[in-house]
C-alpha cells in the first residue's frame, strides 16, 4: 500500500470533522427501550426469553479484517483503496445482531483487537508499543501508523454503514465501545508500559477517529470509553505504567478532547463489587459517598459516577454524557447459600442502577458460568461439568433477572431484603 493512499486522511491523525464534512448517511433516531435490563449475550434465544432490552457483544478486529481477501470478500472503498473484510465473521455477527435488534434490543458492540498470528494482521492491528508478554493478549488499536489508522477508519465506516441502515437488513448497532477497561490498559488494551497521559492521548486519537467514522454513517450512534471500578486508586495488580485511576484519566481525557475540539464521547462503566469474589456489594468499604476521594465506584456508591459527570465542566452541549453499565456480574460463592446470595446481589444492583436517570442500561456479565474466568462463577446458568461455558442449569438469579422489569419484581425480589439487611428498597435511596 503506497503512501499516497493516506494523504487525504491526514486530518484523521487528530480525527476531527472538518467544516466540509458531509452530512451523515443515515439520520434515524437512537432507539428507545422500556427498561435498563441488559445482558452480555451468549444464547440469543434465551436472552430474548429473559426479556433483555440491551445486549452487549464482543467484536474482534482480528477476525474481521481481511488484508489478503479477494473480491469475494465484502469491501469498503476508502481513499482510493478497497479494504476487505471477513464475510464469515460478519455474517455470524449479523445473525446475532439482527435477531436482537429486530426485537427492539439496543445492541452495543465491544470493539477489541486480540493479538493475531497472521503477519499482515499483526502489522495492521498491533499497537507499536504492544508487549507480547501481556496477560490477555489484547492490544490497543493501532491508529499510530498510517496503514493501521486507515484500516481502522475504513473498518469503522464499513461496520457503521452495515449496522445503521434504515431497512435493518443486517440488524442495528447503536453503541460502540472502544476497547475494554482501558484504565487497566496493560491487561485489556495493551500499548506497553506508558504513563496515564501517554495512554490517554493515544486512546483519544482512536476514540475520536471511531466517532468521526461512525458519525459519517449514522447521525445518532454513540461512542464510549470503557472503565473499570478503580476510581481514585489504580488496579493493585499493576504498577503506575500498567494501570491508573479512572477519575484522573477522565479529567485528563476530557481536557485534551476539548483542546482538539470536543465531541460526543460517553462512558461505559463496570461497577463490579470491590472484591470480585464477594458479590455482597452493599458491604463494600472502599465505595464511599464522595467522588473526589472514594477509592472505587461500585453499586454501593453508583450515584457518585453520575454526580461526577454532572459537573458543569463535564457536560457536552449542556447535557450529561451518556452512561451505560456495560459489564458487571456477581460471583456465586461455593457455599450452601451461594446461589441465593448471588441472586440477592443482582436484586440490589438492579435497584441501585434503576433509580438513577443518568444511567441508560445495566448489562449483566455473564449469561453462563465460564470455566476460564479465574474461578469466578458469574452466570445466570451453571456450565456443564468439563465444559468451558456450555449451559447446564438455571440459577435462582435467572428468575430474578427475568422478572426485574416486570410488575412481578417486588415479589421476586422480596427474599433479598433480609440477605442485604434492609426492610424495604426505599432504604437504598437514603
Amino acid at each position: 500500500m503506497t503512501a499516497i493512499r493516506f494523504t487525504a486522511i491526514a486530518a484523521l491523525l487528530c480525527g476531527w470533522l472538518s467544516a466540509a464534512e458531509p452530512a451523515p448517511r443515515y439520520d434515524w433516531p437512537f432507539p428507545t427501550t422500556t427498561s435498563k435490563k441488559g445482558l452480555q449475550v451468549q444464547m440469543v434465544d434465551d436472552a430474548l426469553a429473559l426479556g433483555v432490552k440491551h445486549a452487549a457483544l464482543n467484536f474482534n478486529f482480528g477476525q474481521f479484517l481481511a488484508p489478503s481477501g479477494g473480491a469475494d470478500q465484502p469491501g469498503w472503498d476508502f481513499e482510493e483503496y478497497t479494504y476487505r473484510f471477513q464475510r464469515g465473521y460478519l455474517e455470524a455477527m449479523d445473525r446475532q445482531i439482527k435477531t436482537l435488534s429486530d426485537q427492539g434490543v439496543v445492541v452495543s458492540l465491544i470493539l477489541l483487537a486480540y493479538e493475531p498470528a497472521d503477519p499482515d494482521l499483526r502489522r495492521i492491528l498491533l499497537h507499536p508499543g504492544y508487549s507480547t508478554n501481556c496477560p490477555n493478549h489484547l492490544t490497543a488499536f493501532n491508529t499510530v501508523t498510517p496503514e493501521g489508522r486507515a484500516w481502522f477508519a475504513a473498518g469503522m465506516e464499513f461496520l457503521a454503514e452495515r449496522w445503521s441502515r434504515p431497512d435493518q437488513k443486517f440488524g442495528r448497532v447503536a453503541n460502540w465501545i472502544v476497547g475494554n477497561e482501558v484504565n487497566s490498559h496493560w491487561f485489556w488494551a495493551n500499548m506497553g508500559r506508558v504513563t496515564m497521559e501517554q495512554f490517554a492521548d493515544d486512546h483519544l486519537r482512536t476514540v475520536r477517529l471511531a466517532h468521526t467514522s461512525i458519525r459519517r454513517q449514522s447521525a445518532h450512534s454513540r461512542v464510549y470509553l470503557s472503565l473499570e471500578h478503580h476510581w481514585n486508586i489504580r488496579y493493585p495488580g499493576g504498577d503506575d505504567r500498567q494501570a491508573f485511576a479512572a477519575r484522573p484519566f477522565l479529567e485528563y481525557f476530557d481536557r485534551r478532547a476539548k483542546e482538539g475540539g470536543d465531541f460526543d464521547w460517553n462512558v461505559a462503566f463496570h461497577p463490579y463489587p470491590e472484591d470480585l469474589g464477594n458479590p455482597r456489594a452493599w458491604l463494600d468499604k472502599s465505595a464511599t459517598p464522595d467522588f473526589t476521594t472514594t477509592p472505587r465506584i461500585t453499586f454501593k456508591n453508583l450515584g457518585q459516577l453520575i454526580a461526577f459527570l454532572r459537573q458543569p465542566g463535564f457536560l457536552h452541549d449542556g447535557r450529561q454524557r451518556r452512561v451505560i453499565l456495560s459489564e458487571q456480574g456477581f460471583h456465586t460463592p461455593a457455599t450452601a447459600d451461594g446461589e441465593r446470595i448471588q441472586a440477592a446481589a443482582y436484586c440490589y444492583a438492579w435497584k441501585q442502577a434503576d433509580r438513577f436517570d443518568g444511567i441508560d442500561s445495566f448489562i449483566l456479565h455473564r449469561h453462563v458460568d465460564h470455566a476460564q474466568e479465574g474461578g469466578l462463577m458469574l452466570g445466570l446458568w451453571t456450565h456443564k461439568p468439563g465444559s468451558i461455558a456450555a449451559p447446564d442449569r438455571k440459577k435462582p438469579s435467572y428468575e430474578v433477572f427475568r422478572l426485574a422489569d416486570t410488575p412481578e419484581w417486588e415479589k421476586a425480589f422480596a427474599f433479598a431484603l433480609p440477605v442485604i439487611g434492609i426492610k424495604s428498597w426505599e432504604e437504598l435511596g437514603r
